[in-house]
């Protein structure tokens, strides 16, 4: 079963961020094969979400991507907590 990734967290610095996310993203796709989203919050510009969509190795997926934000370096631009909240869905309808 194919599953979807949401990660969402706040940025401090929105120019730094969209660099840092586009080279997530870039780097995500590379390795995973899984070309992800990043949205950010319509009321709320500093809250961003990236999606990865048809997961098949969720064990796979997350080391890639944790290895990749850790090389990134990117809690340097996170605001409010620090964190980046993962959240992982299967689809009910599949």
């Amino acid at each position: 079963m194919a599953l979807t990734y949401c990660i969402y967290y706040r940025v401090s610095e929105p120019g730094r961020a969209r660099t840092l996310a586009r080279r997530v993203l870039a780097a995500v796709e590379t390795g995973t094969g899984i070309a992800g989203r990043l949205l950010h919050r319509r009321d709320d510009p500093s809250t961003w979400m990236e999606i990865y969509e048809g997961v098949a190795d969720a064990d796979a997926f997350e080391r890639c991507l944790g290895a990749i934000v850790q090389t990134a370096d990117f809690n340097t631009i996170l605001a409010g907590d620090g964190l980046r909240h993962l959240e992982c869905f299967e689809d009910t309808c599949a």
